[in-house]
């Protein structure tokens, strides 16, 4: 039998620093961002133009990253920031040489 090693993220997207986080998982960070970057979904993150990656981690099972989605959605909003702050202090869109 082969096993297969499979990626999923966690991630937080924003529309500007300090702006209006989002926080989602998927197993294709790349597609999900061109997504987000696109309006290609309609929806939260469509509406409040949501479409820089500002932090994300990965991890190898599903069931790590929906628990560890799900409890980061239970964060104060400060818990959230300082995250983001701690690994992207300017807030920089991690994904802005993604694409052409």
């Amino acid at each position: 039998m082969y096993k297969t090693n499979h990626q999923y993220y966690i991630y937080i997207i924003t529309n500007k620093k300090e702006g209006v986080l989002y926080i989602g998982v998927i197993n294709n960070l790349e597609r999900r961002i061109f997504e987000h970057k696109n309006k290609l979904v309609k929806g939260f993150s469509s509406k409040y133009n949501l479409d820089k990656l500002i932090y994300f981690e990965e991890y190898q099972f599903i069931e790590e990253a929906i628990k560890r989605e799900k409890n980061m959605k239970k964060w104060k909003r400060a818990w959230k920031t300082n995250l983001v702050i701690k690994e992207n202090p300017n807030w920089e869109d991690l994904a802005k040489n993604w694409y052409n």
